[in-house]
């Protein structure tokens, strides 16, 4: 493409045509989120993205002004002026995270930077049908912000304040949960980006519309994100929750091509490839749990006989973990062989149950494969970081990440 210059170390580069400064802002912000509470120099920035001085000056400016970076001091000087440092300032700026089960709601408030700020919890039963279902969804994000920010966004605590509470239908209301790390936001630039949602498939992430969720047919065709959008008053994503998580990760630093598979409620997959996060033209990528591995296997509630997710589930039903990772295995097997990936990573409550035995058994039967394959070693499996938040917390960065030029992951 033409006016790409090479970058400096880090592998990234920039561009100076005003077509693309919302290229180079992002790519800047990217390096100053890295950086931490340390910072980095103008002149560090321009080495790194291959940007000229200038066009760093005139963008951290802008960025300044909008009160997403801030000075941070001088480094020490090694012979000549001392450098300004500038640093991301964290709570500029907020998102929300949910992730949407079929038995539960997690809720997360993060920060720029994807520090988790507020958490919450409550019961959910997809079931119940929709008007429940978002008086929920609605009703946990308002008082989440709420708690928070306690004023400081009034514009979207009013939208968010606005919306309808839960029917009374006997759900839990727990205590917001606040960080003691986490310090009350000071700017009264602080805002909320959006809403993330994530929760399971098959969905359109392109037009925010559920299909048929497995077991729960009658969400099919639902405008979820929008429907969201008009009650909270502010933007909304929707994506898979296996696709938030894998995004939640590439974000926070796996590297190379990865899955997630996540084993909970129900079992499916969230691909990374050559560092993006691989939905598929109709969101259909990672759609795992419903490969067929055994034609005459036990009926599933997608339609189709002997599906990974009915035999895992299955075998977890018996209390045979053992089995339920060896079945995750063949199928993990597969994605390993048609994708060539690096990495598998395992996540979802029923993994957290017994993790050391779900990476034993997987990675026994990758192992085989690898073997069988004459392959000079195995993919290697382990755990994913980021425990029963992994999800909500990568929903969060589907309206976070696009900031910092990561919008694909």
């Amino acid at each position: 493409m033409a006016g790409i210059r090479a970058g400096g170390a880090s592998g990234v580069s920039g561009v100076n045509l005003l077509s693309l400064r919302s290229h180079n802002a992002a790519l800047l912000l990217d390096l100053l989120r890295r950086a931490g509470r340390a910072g980095v120099s103008r002149l560090e920035l321009a080495e790194r993205t291959g940007l000229t001085p200038q066009a760093v000056s005139k963008i951290t400016a802008r960025l300044r002004e909008d009160g997403l970076v801030t000075e941070a001091g001088r480094q020490a000087s090694t012979g000549g002026k001392p450098r300004t440092v500038l640093r991301l300032v964290p709570e500029a700026g907020y998102a929300v995270g949910l992730h949407v089960d079929r038995d539960e709601l997690r809720a997360v408030l993060v920060d720029l930077t994807g520090a988790v700020v507020t958490e919450r919890r409550a019961a959910l039963d997809l079931g119940a049908g929709a008007e429940a279902v978002l008086g929920t969804v609605v009703n946990e994000a308002r008082v989440l912000v709420e708690g928070l920010v306690e004023g400081l966004m009034e514009g979207v605590v009013e939208g968010l304040a606005g919306a309808q509470p839960p029917p009374a239908d006997g759900l839990p209301h727990p205590d917001t949960q606040r960080h003691p790390s986490a310090q009350p936001p000071p700017d009264t630039k602080s805002t909320v980006l959006g809403v993330g949602v994530a929760m399971p498939g098959p969905l359109d992430h392109t037009h925010g519309v559920l299909h048929r969720v497995t077991g729960f047919p009658e969400w099919d065709g639902f405008p979820l994100r929008d429907a969201l959008a008009r009650r909270l008053g502010v933007p909304v994503v929707l994506d898979k929750d296996t696709n938030a998580a894998a995004l939640g990760l590439a974000v926070g630093g796996e590297a190379g091509a990865f899955a997630y598979l996540h084993l909970g409620t129900g079992l499916g997959a969230g691909l990374v490839l050559d560092g993006a996060v691989r939905r598929g033209a109709r969101t259909g990528a990672g759609e795992f749990g419903h490969q067929v591995i055994q034609l005459d296997g036990p009926p599933c509630p997608c339609g189709n006989r002997g599906c990974v997710e009915a035999l895992c589930l299955a075998a977890v039903a018996r209390g045979d973990i053992d089995e339920a990772a060896r079945v995750l295995g063949e199928g993990a097997a597969n994605v390993v062989g048609l994708l060539d990936i690096d990495l598998v990573l395992l996540g979802g409550r029923t993994v957290a149950a017994a993790p050391e035995r779900f990476v034993r058994g997987v990675g026994a039967v990758l192992d085989a494969h690898a073997r069988r394959a004459g392959a000079s070693s195995p993919v290697p499996v382990r755990i994913a970081p980021g425990g029963a938040r992994a999800v909500a917390e990568g929903a969060a960065q589907l309206l976070l990440a696009p900031l910092f030029g990561r919008a694909q992951g």
